[in-house]
């Protein structure tokens, strides 16, 4: 018997039509809600909304004739009733999310069997996770953010929400019940981390407990409905040994990158929109020594760093006024004042690249940080724009001499066809030629052993053979690389570097 029939059964209502999956709204009150503690009797609200029946996750269709989906009825009759009996439980502070959750579904339960409708325990397991999910969690995107296969959801409007799983889009089943529901959702993360969202500011970059980061555009800007785009970082950061295994760098680029990062060299880790340029950051991070005091700084703390000496900054957008804004750029000279051993900055991406080159070329080696950009030549010319955005009229080859005498290494990571990520090129910052930066890779990805049945690239990053200039660097530091990093002779596919 469908859930439908069984809650006409219980409800004492003569079946539906045959065909129908719609059922009219109930006449006789809802079962009361056992009684509270202080002898008062409370019913629980009957809530018809006419939409498509759900008890199939998934299906949509047109309804031939007006009805109640009997089992979202259900949820929001019960998520009301929790609400009523959990009160302020749900804001104290001394309550732990685990706990909240634990003692919300044993409530859940109760009510449940105060509505004496038959369910079976898939449904009802389901109907318990659905509101707990709605209450205390964030709705249907719960069950996506608990899945640790996606790294992306993206929310188009309330019923349209696609997911990243190995680099490849797929959209969901999932979807929200009404605007208003994706709404609410939207304000309850942005205001843990203390921003706002309205129709006088209706775009906000946020983050979640466990640092994922979070983009939320409403009407008027959203022209079709809300949109939530949510960048998903693992709950165990990503080590080294991960990137191996994933074929994003081999163990002679990471022997390399990590004696770069023990030498103190300032390293541009480049790369497109959702290459992996941050947990790219978080694995050279790692390398960093557990005796510095390394300084971070960021748009939204996203940066998972595992030394015990760190001070974490983040930027802060302006008040309903207009007034208390706090940029990266201030950030970033504050932070000089902090006496930082290391300074990692998430992304450079206007006038604080002035102040950050600035930086590494006054004493604060070993810095860190990340640009968009395709190629490390265009990372140089990315930087080159940046510095002019700062408002200072400097002449061209100025610039490029900071950023020559600044930045040691550009790291260019990319996302190829296949959804993989990738470094393609580690390339050193050689100096200035007449009015060039000149750049020469150490390493580049090998594309000419072609693609597998499944279309993934068999190719990896090789070494040009190319032994860098700051090698020297690691010998005055005591500071040990295999003689075999830089050997192999590159097919003729590969050679790539650039001299320009």
């Amino acid at each position: 018997m469908k859930l439908s029939e069984r809650i006409n059964a219980a409800q004492g209502r003569p079946p539906a039509p045959a065909g129908t999956a719609l059922l009219e709204p109930p006449h006789p009150a809802p079962a009361p809600v056992p009684a509270p503690a202080d002898g008062t009797e409370k019913r629980l609200p009957a809530h018809a909304a006419v939409v498509h029946s759900t008890h199939d996750a998934g299906t949509s269709f047109v309804p031939k004739a007006p009805g109640v989906d009997v089992f979202a009825a259900m949820k929001d009759r019960a998520a009301t009733a929790l609400f009523e009996r959990m009160g302020t439980r749900f804001n104290d502070a001394a309550v732990t999310e685990q706990e909240l959750r634990s003692t919300a579904k044993d409530e859940l339960t109760r009510i449940i069997d105060a509505e004496q409708v038959p369910l079976s325990a898939e449904e009802r397991a389901r109907l318990v996770r659905d509101v707990a999910d709605d209450v205390l969690g964030y709705g249907p995107l719960q069950r996506l953010l608990d899945d640790p296969a996606v790294t992306e959801i993206m929310v188009n409007r309330m019923d349209q929400i696609y997911v990243e799983r190995k680099g490849k889009l797929t959209l969901t089943e999932s979807r929200f019940s009404s605007e208003e529901h994706l709404r609410k959702v939207i304000e309850r993360i942005v205001s843990k981390v203390g921003r706002r969202i309205d129709e006088s500011s209706p775009l906000v970059d946020a983050r979640l407990e466990d640092g994922s980061r979070v983009n939320a555009v409403i009407p008027p800007l959203a022209v079709g409905g809300s949109s939530l785009t949510i960048r998903k970082f693992s709950k165990t950061p990503l080590t080294v040994r991960n990137l191996i295994d994933f074929g994003t760098l081999t163990p002679e680029m990471a022997e390399l990158l990590n004696a770069c990062v023990k030498a103190k060299l300032n390293i541009i880790v480049s790369g497109g929109t959702g290459t992996g340029k941050t947990t790219l950051l978080n694995v050279l991070s790692s390398f960093l020594p557990h005796d510095e005091r390394i300084v971070t700084i960021e748009d939204a703390v996203e940066l998972q760093i595992q030394q015990d000496h760190v001070v974490r900054l983040e930027s802060r957008p302006p008040n309903t006024e207009g007034k208390g804004e706090v940029t990266i750029r201030e950030l970033l000279r504050n932070s000089l004042r902090m006496r930082p051993d290391r300074i990692v900055v998430g992304e450079v991406r206007g006038g604080e690249s002035l102040d950050m080159l600035q930086a590494m070329n006054t004493g604060h080696d070993g810095s860190l940080s990340t640009v968009h950009s395709n190629s490390p030549r265009d990372a140089v010319a990315r930087l080159e724009t940046l510095v002019l955005m700062a408002g200072m009229d400097l002449p061209l080859r100025a610039i490029r001499e900071q950023i020559a005498s600044a930045v040691n290494l550009i790291v260019q990571i990319s996302r190829l066809r296949d959804g993989s990520r990738r470094i393609t090129h580690v390339t050193e910052v050689q100096g200035m030629e007449g009015d060039i930066v000149t750049l020469q890779d150490a390493f580049v990805f090998d594309y000419s052993a072609g693609v597998d049945a499944q279309g993934r690239f068999l190719g990896k990053p090789v070494a040009t053979g190319i032994r860098p200039r700051f090698i020297d660097r690691f010998e005055d530091l005591g500071i040990h690389v295999s003689p075999g990093v830089f050997a192999g002779p590159l097919s003729p596919g590969a050679k790539q570097g650039q001299h320009s």
